[in-house]
């Protein structure tokens, strides 16, 4: 069976059961894993499904998929932006880190920075930073998400506009051709725009595959943003209009 066959079918799936597996795909069809790992990939390009570890769901516009899943999403691309976004963090600098699995790899990629203050209200950047003897951490308390150990609410918001801190490190559930940051969360919205109040300069750390998905609410805009580090060129108008506001896009090829 060709592709053209396969792909209408692994969506029907997909959306009866809300979740396809890569082994349990090529079984059915018959084909090899490394088939259907390339049928995914093509229909993930094509914004029709999200790839997760070991398979793929279905997008939303209105939830977020499961922490675990996000995490092991695009990791190599993860990684290449930490890696760049951590180059040009400087050592004897204050950071603030918001939840997000691509704020997390920029954290392992701090652990060998010197006399860093980091404010975050991430729990997973907290425990990861803790291994960095040289870095002075502040979690910014709140209400627990206990999905993604974020921290979120008012008191989180309170707690984070009594710093101004050197740089914000962001990142987002989705990004749009207009250069908006969107989240699902709408009590993580607050805190991420006090957070680039509370910064004097701003970086944000997302992959292309951020361009393919859609969320409810909005952060700000990439014009609030010094810095966008992601692994492939964005859409075309959004690139000039990152010229037009002066955001630098720095590109990280994994």
């Amino acid at each position: 069976m060709s592709q053209t066959f396969r792909h209408p079918e692994i969506l029907e799936i997909a959306r009866r059961e809300g979740r396809v597996t890569v082994e349990r795909l090529a079984d059915y069809f018959s084909v090899t894993q490394q088939t259907i790992r390339r049928d995914l990939t093509d229909l993930a390009d094509a914004g029709q499904l999200e790839r997760v570890h070991g398979g793929a769901v279905l997008p939303s516009g209105t939830s977020n998929i499961e922490y675990e899943d996000r995490r092991a999403l695009n990791e190599a691309a993860k990684v290449a932006i930490a890696r760049a976004c951590a180059a040009r963090i400087p050592s004897d600098s204050s950071v603030f880190l918001n939840i997000g699995t691509s704020t997390e790899a920029v954290a392992r990629e701090l652990l060998r920075h010197q006399n860093l203050l980091v404010v975050t209200n991430n729990m997973n950047v907290a425990n990861i930073l803790v291994a960095n003897p040289e870095c002075q951490i502040v979690v910014a308390g709140g209400s627990l998400r206990r999905s993604d150990g974020g921290l979120v609410g008012d008191m989180t918001t309170q707690i984070i506009r009594q710093f101004k801190l050197d740089l914000a490190v962001m990142g987002c559930s989705a990004l749009d051709a207009d250069g908006d940051l969107l989240d699902f969360d709408f009590q993580e919205i607050g805190v991420s725009q006090a957070i680039l109040e509370q910064s004097r300069s701003a970086f944000l750390v997302a992959d292309t595959s951020k361009f393919q998905r859609n969320a409810p609410a909005r952060i700000a805009s990439m014009s609030e943003i010094d810095t966008f580090f992601t692994d492939a060129p964005p859409p075309a108008a959004l690139i000039d209009h990152c010229r037009e506001w002066g955001t630098e896009i720095a590109l990280c090829p994994p």
